[in-house]
């Protein structure tokens, strides 16, 4: 995983979805501190494949912010979904990467009436990685 190359991803993903200027932090994790941030935040047990903590809530008296939040990737899961799917550990993690990003701009697959838009928006989106 070359921190460069995941860069110049996201920044053409961002520019398609012309977020213009945004910021996100990325961090790649295990299992075990997945589960404490998905136990902590979400009051879920175990781990999961990856975690997105937004800045901006719907609170129109915040100020702006360039901002998007927090993806967090357990290298663990990804690495069992990569073998599951018959993918590569990089394809994986791109499409984790792309599947917070989402989550970050609103998209929410646990409503079923936006689950396939979220999944045809990360499909799109990996063709252009």
């Amino acid at each position: 995983m070359d921190p460069g190359k995941i860069k110049m991803k996201l920044k053409r993903i961002l520019k398609d979805l012309e977020c213009h200027n945004a910021e996100l932090s990325i961090l790649i994790t295990d299992d075990k501190h997945m589960a404490e941030l998905n136990s902590r935040f979400l009051k879920r047990n175990g781990p999961t494949n990856v975690l997105a903590f937004p800045v901006k809530d719907d609170n129109p008296d915040e100020p702006e912010t360039s901002m998007l939040g927090d993806i967090v990737i357990s290298l663990d899961a990804a690495m069992r979904d990569a073998i599951k799917a018959g993918e590569s550990l990089t394809k994986m993690i791109d499409r984790l990467l792309i599947h917070g990003l989402l989550h970050l701009l609103g998209y929410n697959h646990e409503r079923s009436e936006e689950a396939w838009k979220m999944e045809e928006e990360t499909e799109r989106l990996l063709t252009l990685i």
